[in-house]
């Protein structure tokens, strides 16, 4: 019955996660006067912290900080430096951990990001400082076994055009993923129950470069 459980929940979770991805595709494709201004669509690469991440998926201390990331992000104009914002990132890595006898075990753990939200450019020259905030789900794996979470993310950084077509992206980027939630009543009386609601929270930064291609 649990299996069953968690694949009806799994197979919800792709959905939605397909259902995101149609949604960005779109918007993309969607013929619109502000898209104009023309998409910016970037690659990125580089490096995310977060070790208690990988401790939680492991169950188990690990010594590692963080690891390479990789993904892509398109930005579609609105007005007046706003931007719909969509990406997906993914990040990987081998980990070591204590197996019986005294022996280890690498275990591979990839943890993916798909989230849509709003940026704000400042500026409308070639350097552009803009933040953005972003919501959707986080997908982490190791092993046989797939999770699917909720999560948030905001950060901030620049955009810098020597050419009108093509720029380079500079960002820093805070992801929070709520793993967990249980929720006790601690009282109750005729009106009611008091919950006391616990939230387990994963805190990632990742910091990122990219180059731009704007398309008209």
């Amino acid at each position: 019955m649990r299996s069953a459980l968690r694949k009806s929940h799994e197979l919800t979770c792709r959905g939605r996660l397909a259902g995101a991805v149609a949604f960005v595709a779109l918007l993309a494709l969607c013929p619109s006067s502000s898209l104009a201004q023309g998409i910016e669509v970037t690659p990125f690469a580089g490096y995310r912290f977060g070790g208690d991440f990988f401790e939680i998926v492991t169950a188990r201390p690990v010594h590692l900080d963080g690891a390479v990331a990789l993904g892509a992000v398109i930005d579609i104009p609105l007005s007046d430096g706003l931007q719909f914002e969509g990406f997906v990132t993914h990040q990987q890595t081998d980990v070591v951990v204590p197996a019986s006898l005294g022996r280890t075990a690498v275990w591979r753990i990839a943890v993916d990001h798909l989230q849509a939200g709003a940026l704000q450019e400042f500026d409308v020259g070639r350097v552009r400082p803009f933040l953005t905030g972003m919501l959707g789900l986080t997908r982490y794996a190791a092993e046989a076994d797939n999770e699917i979470r909720f999560s948030v993310s905001a950060g901030g950084g620049v955009k810098l055009f020597p050419t009108p077509r093509v720029g380079v992206r500079l960002e820093s980027r805070v992801f929070t993923t709520f793993v967990d939630a249980n929720g006790t009543a601690v009282a109750c009386g005729p009106g009611g129950c008091l919950v006391a609601l616990r939230v387990n929270l994963v805190w990632q930064i990742e910091f990122t470069a990219g180059l731009v291609f704007r398309i008209r």
